[in-house]
């Protein structure tokens, strides 16, 4: 079998990563795991948990990468690192980017380059307790996309983005009901 590679891709590994999960759709079943740390004020240093996946724990990952969030200065913060909210927009532009590299390249799009532009609207009043009926998550995000892949029409470009936006898990996690359970252990 001949590798083929496109957008960095690999053609044929997507190809039979579809094919496996068709013929056994608990290899699609993944459990991402984070264990956060407190260490003061505002801020929190995580480290990556093992990944499960089709229910066999793969430790490989486990305090592999590390992640810290704060808040900005002018939210109280020691802005000493990434904000929560902020990760929310690199989680989703991270998703954004494995969907739309792999749907482009199973679709025949070169792309040249693309960017993207995010951006989180957010009212912490219900978050200070002065207005609790309000939600206190994000009110909107806003993805903008640029993409230049010189062979591809206008049609085939907006096709794509389409696609990015029904197939993302991380999109899809933020714009349904999703149950989050939290305990005290």
């Amino acid at each position: 079998m001949t590798e083929t590679m496109a957008n960095g891709v690999d053609l044929d590994a997507l190809k039979n990563t579809i094919e496996a999960v068709e013929e056994d759709r608990s290899l699609g079943e993944v459990t991402f795991a984070v264990n956060g740390e407190w260490t003061g004020g505002f801020r929190v240093d995580s480290k990556t948990g093992a990944l499960t996946q089709a229910g066999e724990s793969d430790a490989s990952r486990d305090g592999k990468y590390t992640m810290s969030s704060d808040e900005p200065a002018a939210l109280l913060g020691t802005d000493t690192a990434v904000s929560p909210a902020e990760y929310v927009l690199q989680a989703l532009a991270g998703c954004y980017t494995v969907t739309l590299a792999a749907n482009a390249a199973s679709r025949g799009i070169d792309l040249k380059s693309y960017t993207l532009h995010l951006e989180g609207d957010f009212d912490l009043a219900s978050f200070l307790g002065i207005a609790p009926e309000d939600p206190p998550g994000a009110s909107q995000i806003r993805v903008d996309v640029t993409l230049d892949a010189p062979e591809a029409t206008r049609e085939e470009l907006e096709e794509l983005v389409d696609i990015v936006t029904q197939r993302s898990p991380i999109r899809d996690t933020l714009v349904r009901p999703v149950d989050v359970v939290t305990t005290l252990t």
